[in-house]
């Protein structure tokens, strides 16, 4: 017998294990949190791999759609590991199911529209991309019809959902030739904030560029992306927008030698850059996911065969 341990007395029991774990207040153990820590929203994991935006997912979720085990999503619930889902009775997403995200810049030419199909048949960005591509991307943000310059395409769900939340704040960058008298006063004013349309808009940075008379270049730079924000800044202090060109979105600027209509893929530092801008950690890269085609080896020649003519009898 061990020193300093009295032996239980006979006919008592011997006292009960103390509970692991956890203990709520009254002294039992707290009852095991249901929703497993790996578990995550149904529409954060799908946009993450690029089977579209979280709205266009959770408007699949609310249409009945989405299913996993034969029973019908709901909004707010979360996937398990393991787990498959199925849209309109058809595989989806898996957990072997591996996409390399893509992302793309591209240099919207004015006089198109950022939607898929436009009810007045006017060009779509989305016609700039193959089928097959333009299909999978999501366009972060919108320029209206008459603006150009850069567009960010992606077909991280997630990434373009971060780029676009105000949240994150990130910093966007256009070239603006405005059409009449502009003085310091003005330009105060649109840094300081005014009322548009019931809300107030500011620019966070105006920069006088090159320009002659009433024709001059700005560089303006501003957090949110409200419709038509640069132009109704503008509109408001009685001046016109003739020309507005977004030259930059976060670390990404418009490549100088990219044409009009014409995309180019973000890769290497520029992406990992774009990821860390939102807190996100960057894709894996290309080379992981599959390795490269070489040119395929010429096939041997088949050997030549025998004339089996019938012989003559």
């Amino acid at each position: 017998m061990t020193p300093g341990k009295r032996r239980p007395a006979a006919g008592t029991k011997p006292p009960a294990p103390r509970p692991q774990g956890r203990l709520s207040r009254q002294g039992t153990p707290a009852p095991a949190d249901p929703t497993p820590p790996a578990a995550e929203r149904i529409q954060k994991v799908l946009a993450r791999m690029g089977l579209g935006s979280r709205r266009e997912i959770e408007g699949w979720i609310t249409a009945g759609r989405l299913t996993v085990e034969g029973r019908v999503l709901a909004i707010g619930e979360r996937l398990l590991p393991g787990q498959a889902v199925f849209l309109d009775g058809k595989p989806l997403y898996t957990e072997t199911r591996i996409r390399i995200a893509r992302t793309f810049i591209l240099n919207k030419p004015a006089g198109t529209v950022c939607t898929r199909k436009d009810p007045e048949q006017r060009p779509t960005v989305f016609e700039l991309f193959p089928g097959a591509l333009s299909r999978q991307l999501v366009c972060v943000g919108r320029l209206d019809f008459n603006t150009a310059g850069l567009l960010i395409f992606t077909t991280d769900g997630e990434l373009a959902h971060r780029l676009m939340h105000p949240r994150h704040g990130v910093l966007r960058e256009y070239a603006v030739r405005v059409f009449g008298k502009v003085d310091d006063e003005v330009l105060l004013r649109l840094e300081a904030g005014v009322e548009v349309d019931g809300e107030t808009l500011a620019f966070d940075d105006i920069e006088r560029q090159a320009g002659q008379g009433t024709n001059e270049w700005y560089t303006c730079r501003l957090k949110t992306g409200r419709n038509r924000e640069v132009r109704r800044l503008w509109e408001s202090q009685g001046l016109t927008v003739s020309r507005l060109i977004r030259v930059r979105f976060g670390p990404l600027p418009l490549p100088r030698r990219l044409p009009a209509g014409r995309h180019v893929e973000v890769t290497g530092p520029e992406l990992e850059a774009l990821y860390k801008a939102v807190g996100l950690p960057g894709p894996a890269p290309a080379t992981d996911a599959a390795k490269p085609v070489g040119p395929r080896k010429p096939r041997p020649s088949p050997a030549p065969t025998r004339d089996r003519r019938p012989r003559s009898r």
